[in-house]
């Protein structure tokens, strides 16, 4: 039997956005973005299989040579993109539809709405795991309602910055520390 393999999904666009507008309320500095090294190194941890990252990104009209390479250099496979629309969601709509057809696991990043039709037909396939990862209270409903997926956020499951956000966000008891109030 062949090794399973976990592919990571990462909507880029998608993250930045939801950091610069709902988080930090301007355009992140780059110190303040993800590791992206830590998402793939989380996702080998966590499903105990090898990982292949894609990250897809718009591009326009010049690649953005220096974030390229530092992507592959951390083991991504970019995926840069040009057309009309939402080339991103396009791009990862139909790798979501092509994976649904092989008996490997699909961990997304992205908070999108426009992912919960593929991401709940890949979660029906009751022997293959399906994951999201962002930022919980920023999550499309329509993806907290697809059964069978595990939801993983950027901050506190991955612990994918180097620095606190500073976040608003629904605290579990079990989970609250004072000190981080007092």
């Amino acid at each position: 039997m062949a090794e399973r393999t976990t592919y990571l999904l990462v909507d880029g666009e998608n993250i930045d956005a939801t950091l610069g507008i709902s988080i930090l309320d301007r355009r992140p500095e780059p110190q303040e973005r993800p590791r992206w090294n830590k998402v793939l190194d989380f996702a080998e941890r966590t499903w105990q299989q090898p990982v292949k990252g894609l990250f897809f990104l718009a591009v326009s009209h010049e690649l953005p040579a220096s974030f390229v390479q530092a992507l592959i250099a951390m083991g991504y496979r970019p995926v840069p993109l040009s057309g009309e629309g939402k080339v991103v969601d396009i791009a990862i709509q139909k790798t979501a539809d092509a994976l649904a057809a092989r008996a490997d696991d699909v961990m997304l990043v992205s908070h999108d709405r426009d992912f919960a039709l593929q991401m709940q037909r890949l979660a029906q396939d009751g022997a293959r795991r399906v994951g999201i990862v962002g930022f919980g209270e920023f999550m499309a409903g329509d993806l907290r309602d697809v059964d069978g997926i595990e939801f993983f956020d950027l901050e506190y499951d991955v612990a994918a910055f180097n620095s606190r956000l500073p976040r608003v966000r629904i605290i579990p008891i079990d989970e609250f520390d004072p000190f981080e109030f007092i």
